[in-house]
């Protein structure tokens, strides 16, 4: 049986609700009023695009993005020029 990972991104929007998405997977995007409702939503999306594509006999895609974060410290800051 095989398995598939995917990285799912959960970002505030502009109704005081949440937007959820698999950026591996073009057009899986869902929301929820909360973040546990959105993760719930996005978990199920996931499922069912993936079993769509298995379905259709359509190749899953794998993984392939890279996240990391930047921490920029004030003090560490150059003055910008005028």
């Amino acid at each position: 049986m095989q398995n598939y990972t995917f990285r799912t991104i959960i970002e505030p929007d502009e109704n005081d609700t949440f937007h959820g998405y698999a950026p591996a997977l073009p057009g899986c995007h869902t929301w929820g009023d909360t973040l546990q409702e959105v993760k719930a939503n996005l978990d199920e999306a996931v499922e069912l695009y993936v079993a769509f594509l298995i379905d259709q006999g359509e190749p899953v895609p794998s993984e392939v993005g890279l996240e990391s974060y930047v921490t920029v410290s004030e003090q560490n800051l150059k003055a910008l020029p005028a």
